[in-house]
């Protein structure tokens, strides 16, 4: 029998993958022997601090270790997040009820979407946004709806209530991320203050992925929606070891919050997966219990990397905002380069200023005018990378 491609029905729902001519040329570019400097991927490129590596050695040798583990996480692990919970927020979370461990926060929205939504239920999403934000919606057969980001907080929250007020059916659900990914947009606890009260008040399931609590510049503080008091009866929060511990590849990542939404996830979870190696789980209690210096040390060589990239981009005439958080710089394509369109403009600056980026178009139709910059390399090489932005810039 003959496999038909077409009747793959939730593999169709997904859009051609916009990135894949620039990562194929960049890929012909260091074939051919060129000197790529790859600023477009969020992969982090520092160590996982070794105190953590040296756990999971330790715990790798024991053989009780060795065998399967629980799709929700150890109860050790479970509690050591719900620390986390009460030091950096004094919020209170109920290891039992109220925390799941995932296998990065990615697995988690999108099993969570595919255990609470049904055909023909209409989640809010923002644009631009992080793929799996809007495709866990599209994977979980849901109607996805997106509100433009903008530029503030308050902005946002005019459309997300005039964007409910103007759907039928009501959505179901909404899913947040601040500080933002890819825009950097960050908010104070006021915007999900109203956010919540509005989420209550029109029965909408609130979704807040929270993967750069730490990452934040300038004084900063990241706030957690968990932070409002009855956020809980409507709200669950993802968080993700990735990148305040430098452990991407790891696949460490909790939901936490209201106790309803956490079962779905642990129940279903519970059929597809018997949960991470269990020596990851106890380096990861080492890492969430760590002193918050840590995290901070991570961040402060993410802060140092953005102000060389912003002061280069500025020398090259490449005006942007410095971001307040997140490890991501979000600009817009200057003016004599803006009829090129994202992906075009990502591919000439592969070509002459040897930098590759994320065409902003990847991130959703607003996304389009913009790229984004992952902070991924050292200094030396992001005034490498801001020294061949100059030079192209020089031609127009």
């Amino acid at each position: 029998m003959l496999i038909d491609e077409s009747k793959f029905h939730r593999i169709q729902r997904l859009p051609p993958y916009v990135f894949k001519e620039v990562d194929a040329l960049k890929m012909a570019a260091r074939q051919s022997g060129e000197d790529i400097i790859d600023l477009g991927m969020g992969n982090p490129d520092m160590p996982t601090p070794q105190f953590i590596v040296d756990k999971l050695i330790e715990a790798s040798t024991k053989p009780k270790n060795h065998r399967y583990s629980v799709s929700r996480g150890i109860p050790k692990l479970r509690a050591a997040i719900a620390n986390w919970y009460k030091r950096r927020y004094d919020v209170d979370i109920d290891p039992e009820t109220e925390a799941c461990a995932t296998l990065g926060a990615k697995e988690g929205l999108a099993h969570l979407a595919m255990a609470v939504l049904a055909p023909g239920d209409v989640v809010f999403v923002p644009s631009p946004n992080y793929p799996i934000h809007a495709y866990s919606v599209v994977l979980a057969d849901a109607d996805l709806r997106t509100i433009r980001v903008g530029s503030g907080g308050e902005d946002f929250f005019e459309r997300l209530e005039q964007g409910v007020k103007s759907s039928w059916p009501k959505p179901k659900m909404l899913v947040l991320n601040f500080p933002q990914n890819p825009t950097t947009m960050t908010v104070e606890l006021p915007f999900f203050e109203k956010v919540v009260a509005f989420c209550r008040e029109n029965n909408i399931m609130l979704v807040h992925d929270l993967a750069y609590a730490d990452i934040c510049f300038d004084g900063y503080k990241a706030p957690s929606v968990l932070q409002v008091p009855g956020a809980k009866d409507i709200a669950v929060e993802f968080f993700s070891l990735s990148k305040s511990y430098n452990m991407a590849g790891w696949r460490v990542g909790f939901c936490v919050g209201n106790p309803k939404l956490v079962n779905a996830l642990v129940r279903i979870k519970s059929y597809l997966d018997y949960g991470m190696f269990q020596p990851v789980q106890i380096a990861s209690i080492i890492a969430l219990d760590s002193p918050p210096e840590v995290s901070r040390e991570i961040c402060d060589v993410y802060q140092a990397r953005r102000d060389k990239f912003i002061q280069g981009l500025s020398r090259a005439g490449w005006e942007i905002d410095p971001p307040k958080a997140t490890m991501f710089a979000w600009a817009k394509i200057p003016e004599p380069f803006a009829h090129m369109g994202s992906i075009e403009f990502a591919k000439h600056m592969l070509r002459t200023a040897k930098v590759a980026v994320s065409p902003g178009i990847g991130f959703g139709h607003d996304g389009e005018g913009f790229v984004r910059f992952a902070l991924v390399e050292n200094e030396h090489r992001i005034q490498q990378a801001t020294a061949g932005i100059r030079e192209m810039m020089k031609d127009v």
